[in-house]
């Protein structure tokens, strides 16, 4: 990063930044991308290029979107949104079909954009699977709805999938790929879709107050990311595989079958534990968990700075913190 080749990014002179765009367009099968601060701007940025004040949003109610990002899409994007109760954070063709309005121009607001997420943080890191991406897809197209995905963590659902980024990322309109999460950079995002729509998005990048000056310092860690930390998210799966095993096998309530990546979600409500005093209890005992929308289920991550040492030391720390070993 130190060593970066920089330029004015504002004026797209910056050659760290333009190559961190062009390799990520490539990555995931899109025609540009649009390098941002952060997912959520980018996130936000797409919503706004895809529709007009007053259009409606269907994305699944749980999504990070409608869960995360304090009411952005009605509030960069004027959009209404239309929550779809999903099952493992996905919807299916039957949903969007059911609940897509039509507009004469009068009174309806006419729904524009579909978005998934995958992979789908709040319940648990789970990865669509590719068919139901494409049926999903296809009835979207038929319908003439736009199509965003929200792949923070994409490169972790391909793997978990089999499949390359592009595979899934193709399909979409517009797609967001987040570089501080796995991919273990200090900040950084990118909005990816068709040259007409960046041009919108380079646009709204200024507008939302997310262009900067010799940004190629922090980009410079994406192309390093990109290099050396994208094979070794295999690791991180291995390793939550491992955590969740290991304390299925200690008696703390975790379904194995939830486990696809690298995301371990525990239901101290089966403890008759609150998520607050069990957070509390963990970090006694030095474990770093944290809260999901729902009630009494904590996460755990696995991440580049997660070692196999910090997993077993997890294994036994987290037991005696929720009083599992006291129980049995």
């Amino acid at each position: 990063m130190a060593n970066a080749e920089v330029g004015d990014e504002q004026r797209r002179e910056d050659p760290t930044v333009n190559e961190l765009e062009r390799r990520t367009a490539e990555l995931l099968g899109q025609e540009e991308a649009v390098y941002v601060p952060t997912a959520t701007m980018a996130n936000e940025i797409a919503l706004r290029a895809l529709s007009e004040p007053g259009d409606e949003l269907i994305a699944e109610e749980n999504a990070h979107l409608l869960l995360a990002e304090l009411g952005g899409p009605a509030v960069h994007a004027g959009l209404m949104t239309r929550p779809v109760r999903g099952k493992d954070g996905r919807f299916g063709p039957d949903d969007v079909q059911r609940m897509v309005r039509r507009t004469d121009g009068t009174h309806m607001p006419p729904t524009r954009v579909v978005a998934i997420e995958n992979t789908h943080n709040a319940s648990g890191g789970r990865a669509w699977p590719l068919d139901e991406v494409a049926a999903l897809v296809a009835a979207c197209r038929e319908l003439e709805l736009s199509l965003h995905l929200d792949g923070a963590r994409l490169l972790n659902a391909g793997l978990a999938s089999g499949v390359s980024a592009a595979e899934i990322a193709g399909k979409f309109d517009t797609v967001t790929l987040c570089l501080s999460k796995g991919l273990g950079c200090p900040l950084g995002a990118l909005v990816a879709g068709s040259g007409e729509l960046m041009r919108k998005a380079r646009r709204l990048k200024h507008q939302f107050g997310g262009a900067m000056r010799q940004a190629g310092i922090v980009a410079a860690a994406g192309l390093y990311a990109f290099d050396h930390n994208v094979n070794r998210l295999a690791d991180d799966h291995d390793r939550a595989r491992r955590l969740a095993e290991g304390l299925h096998a200690a008696g703390v309530p975790v379904d194995l079958e939830q486990v696809e990546t690298n995301f371990v979600q525990i239901d101290v409500g089966e403890l008759d534990l609150d998520a607050g005093d069990a957070l509390a209890r963990l970090a006694e005992e030095g474990v770093g968990l944290s809260a999901t929308p729902h009630a009494g289920v904590l996460r755990a991550l696995t991440h580049l700075d997660v070692s196999d040492d910090d997993v077993e030391q997890a294994i036994e720390r987290i037991p005696r913190a929720l009083g599992v070993l006291a129980r049995a």
